[in-house]
């Protein structure tokens, strides 16, 4: 397809103009779709609240450190370096576009203006300073510009101690921070950190802290600027300088405004100044007040048409120079410099001969450095690294040996930090295709590792920047007598954001929770599907803990759910929990609808239409009211059907695996969480009296009403069959077990519904 076949938008604007969500809804109103985004924590917030709305199993995360794939995934959201532009989709969205000025990373999103587009539909996001160039790269795109939700207002500088509370302090150096930190808790009792070294975990953890008010502070590095949404009243600068990995440099208005844009989300106002006695020019605030800033000229371009017939060849096409004036070439860009010098050992360089190798080397030299340090010593893992490939993927041993230092979780914050860091690049590692022989064993291995450095972290975070302000609690006396049933937790420090979970009250079958915080934040907030069970009320259990149940959605096949009332949670704990059950929910009805997937993205209207009364359904469809459709289904879509699993009978489209005695129940379950006040019978029997329950209902639930009976689809269908070939009413019902007095009133609702289609004298 052509670049600009599709439809394509630019939603340009400052901050808190609602672009991303706009571009999430828009994907989700799509059978498929992609979003980009410029952070792998911005990526992990996105892709948390798209699978607790349509369940884990529609929606795949890539990140470079961090692969969630399901087996036919329709979403996808992906940091922009990650996106597969290989998989098409009917929607493709990028956001933060300004980024195609970064002088290492811009290249890549200028390389996606150029060449990443939906089937349907394209949509690129970012600041306003971008129309100009947006115009030449994309000229095909119509151009969106939405208002400012909130007024963003300059409050002037301020001392420390006189922020207000809900207010962020942004530093630029993480010995800074500490310092602004360290300072905070001595005056008003703490903060949360937050900066880009931090796992999305350590994050969430650090902003679940200020979310529910245990902090009333945040340090920040400019992590905090791209797209993550936080209740902030008020941004402080403390700095208007950072080092950008090459020079200290002033921060431009449109950069400070993209931090500054933090504050007051939605429709609530918020402010922004700088720390005492720093000064913010007049002007530059005047301009982030109005955000009128000056449009951006030129974004980094580096060509992507790569030749790997020789080493030179490879290093002359990566510095081709860009073919318009408007496309300045990347400078010194990390993985170039790490070509060169690698290129430069004699032993490299002579394995590097053979195009296959060079290809392979160069993609080591994308290995991110995610640990900061010396180009020197990043340069020595990469060789490490190539050399081993050569030999073929990474082994079992090779990578143990590498990875055994994250298993301790020991240490002070900055070597957390470090450690954190190193692990994340192994993870990079891991996750790239071909370079491992077992990778999804060592990205689960490195993911749990992750988490339990990110806990740790955490509480080290917790323990340097908070005032504790609970009391020590009385022990217990000697003469009290213990429960022998439950074990005790061991003490865990309560400003942890999970610890509260030691709390929960046990289900009666007596099966605790996991005692650390690790192991109990791995079951509830990143459990596997597996780890949770229904049961027939629609109440959702964890290792036998009662966690919330499910509740009314949409409908029947978008349940919600509803966390248990636990007032010892805090609410950024509520919320992560809240989002995994949800996710939970829609996951139990998308495994149990999964026969439909090969259908959902069909090209024929009259197919979706089928699957989506289907899904309504719960795998069972009135055949008249589908009538329109199936009529104008061609031999094709009919073998799609087939091949599906999906029967066309006279009298209902339905699927027979769904017939069964687990799916019976799980059908009870989903139509008593939507009909609450509905009594249902126990399923499985061959009929029923129709009672009081709607036609509709009845055919969620794998039953047709038929006169006075409401009878099992599969069955009912082949009582109209034997009807249909003239066999007798008592021979054509024997399999329904009708009883003799309803026999009449079956068979006449049998002709009724054959009429249209059968000629019943």
């Amino acid at each position: 397809m052509p670049p600009d076949a599709s439809s394509s938008f630019a939603l340009l604007g400052p901050t808190n103009t609602g672009k991303t969500h706009r571009a999430v809804e828009r994907m989700l109103d799509h059978q498929s779709g992609m979003i980009g985004l410029p952070l792998r924590l911005l990526a992990r917030e996105v892709y948390d609240r798209v699978s607790a709305r349509i369940g884990e199993d529609r929606v795949a995360l890539i990140t470079g450190e961090e692969k969630r794939l399901p087996r036919h995934p329709s979403y996808w959201v992906c940091t922009t370096e990650a996106m597969p532009l290989s998989v098409e989709v009917d929607f493709v969205a990028v956001d933060e576009v300004q980024l195609a000025t970064h002088d290492e990373r811009g290249h890549v999103f200028t390389e996606r203006l150029l060449h990443a587009r939906g089937r349907l539909e394209t949509w690129f996001l970012g600041a306003a300073t971008m129309r100009p160039l947006l115009e030449r790269l994309v000229p095909a795109a119509k151009h969106e510009q939405h208002p400012r939700l909130s007024r963003l207002s300059f409050a002037g500088s301020s001392k420390l101690q006189r922020l207000p509370p809900r207010s962020a302090v942004v530093a630029f150096s993480v010995p800074e921070l500490y310092q602004l930190a360290h300072r905070l808790k001595t005056l008003r009792g703490g903060a949360a950190v937050v900066l880009g070294a931090l796992s999305p975990r350590a994050r969430n953890a650090q902003v679940a802290l200020f979310q529910a008010g245990e902090v009333d502070y945040l340090v920040a590095t400019d992590a905090i600027g791209m797209g993550l949404n936080l209740d902030l009243g008020h941004v402080a600068f403390a700095s208007l300088r950072k080092f950008d990995g090459r020079t200290a440099r002033h921060l431009e208005d449109a950069e400070l405004a993209q931090i500054a844009g933090r504050a007051g989300r939605y429709l609530r106002d918020g402010s922004f100044g700088t720390l005492s006695p720093l000064e913010l020019p007049l002007h530059a605030a005047q301009r982030i007040e109005q955000h009128h800033f000056e449009p951006i000229r030129r974004v980094r371009y580096r060509n992507a048409e790569l030749d790997f017939c020789s080493p030179r060849a490879l290093i002359e096409s990566l510095e081709m120079a860009p073919p318009a004036p408007y496309l300045a070439a990347v400078r010194d860009a990390l993985d170039l410099r790490a070509l060169r010098a690698l290129l430069d050992d004699q032993g490299v360089a002579a394995l590097a001969k053979q195009p296959e190798v060079l290809e392979l080397l160069w993609a080591v030299c994308q290995i991110p450095d995610f640990r900061h340090i010396l180009f020197e010593v990043h340069l020595e893992l990469l060789r490490e690294v190539f050399a081993a490939l050569c030999e073929g993927p990474l082994s079992n041993d090779f990578l143990a040996a590498r990875t055994r230092e994250f298993t301790q979780e020991d240490g002070d914050v900055d070597g957390l930090v470090a450690r954190i860091g190193r692990l994340r690049t192994w993870a990079f590692v891991v996750n790239h295709a071909g370079f491992c022989a077992e990778p999804r064993h060592w990205a689960a291995r490195l993911s749990q590792l992750e988490d339990r450095l990110s806990d740790a972290l955490h509480v080290g975070l917790v323990s340097s920047f908070v005032e504790r302000r609970n009391k020590p609690q009385r022990a217990m006396h000697r003469g009290t007598r213990k429960m022998p049933s439950v074990p005790e937790a061991p003490p865990v420090d309560r400003h942890h954001p999970f610890a509260a979970l030691a709390k929960l009250h046990v289900h009666a079958l007596g099966a605790p929770l996991a005692a650390s915080p690790t192991s109990r934040l791995s079951t509830l907030v990143d459990a596997p599907h597996e780890a949770f069970d229904l049961d027939p009320r629609g109440r959702v259990f964890a290792h036998g803990t009662l966690l919330g149940r499910l509740v009314r959605g949409a409908n029947l096949a978008a349940p919600n759910a509803e966390l248990a009332a636990r007032s010892e949670l805090g609410a950024g704990v509520r919320l992560q929990l809240q989002r995994r059950l949800l996710a939970f929910a829609r996951d139990s009805v998308s495994r149990y609808l999964s026969d439909l997937d090969p259908l959902r993205h069909s090209e024929e209207p009259a197919m979706r239409a089928i699957v989506y009364q289907l899904e309504r359904g719960l795998g069972t469809a009135s055949a008249r009211e589908l009538s329109p459709s199936l009529a104008v289904l061609n031999e094709a879509a009919r073998r799609m059907l087939s091949q599906a699993g999906v029967v066309i009978g006279e009298l209902a489209v339905f699927l027979p695996s769904l017939l069964r005695r687990g799916a019976f129940a799980q059908r009870a379950i989903l139509t008593t969480v939507f009909e609450p006040e509905l009594e249902l019978p126990p399923l499985g029997k061959t009929s029923y009296e129709v009672r009081s329950l709607p036609a509709s209902i009845w055919r969620c639930l794998g039953y047709l009403e038929l006169g006075p009976r409401a009878c099992r689809v599969d069955l009912a269908e082949r009582a109209a069959r034997a009807i249909a070939i003239g066999e007798s009413e008592r021979e054509a019902l024997r399999c329904l077990s009708v009883a003799r007095r309803d026999a009449p009133g079956v068979a006449r609702a049998l002709r009724e519904h054959l009429a249209p289609s059968v000629d019943v004298a």
